[in-house]
């Protein structure tokens, strides 16, 4: 017996849609959904590769070796480059972050002043207790700082 049913459109069978295909949409869907994340993580990661081959410190001709390699064999080229140079891919992120931060924090420094108003009197009243600055050095600072 056949699972088929008589349409406007002709003869259907059970499980098929019109255009012939599968009736599993979602199905379809994860599959399409599961391959584009993993081409996008691929591209991604050629891009990771490639950055990081110019931002080594090889030879020149090292650089352009492995971006060869990479070129005429991504995925091989790729795999082998993690391979052998993830330790280096890693440290070289530690320090750029390290670098990163750093210059971070000095801006936020540099952005928030060296302190409050009451800090700096506090600061060159110590300084004219220790004799380093006189009394009215001291009197015209802390007006300038008030004012």
């Amino acid at each position: 017996m056949c699972d088929c049913y008589l349409t406007p459109m002709g003869v259907e069978y059970a499980g098929t849609t019109r255009n012939g295909g599968s009736m599993n949409s979602f199905l379809d869907f994860f599959w399409l959904m599961l391959w584009a994340f993993l081409w996008i993580i691929w591209i991604m990661l050629l891009f990771r590769v490639f950055a990081d081959i110019f931002r080594s410190d090889q030879s020149g001709w090292a650089k352009a070796g492995w971006t060869i390699f990479v070129i005429v064999a991504p995925f091989l080229g790729v795999l082998i480059y993690l391979i052998a140079q993830g330790g280096n891919m890693a440290s070289r992120d530690m320090e750029t972050a390290k670098a990163m931060d750093e210059m971070q924090r000095e801006y936020i420094r540099n952005a928030a002043g060296s302190g409050s108003t009451a800090t700096e009197i506090e600061s060159l009243a110590s300084l004219r207790d220790r004799g380093v600055i006189t009394d009215e050095e001291f009197q015209a600072q802390k007006a300038k700082l008030l004012a």
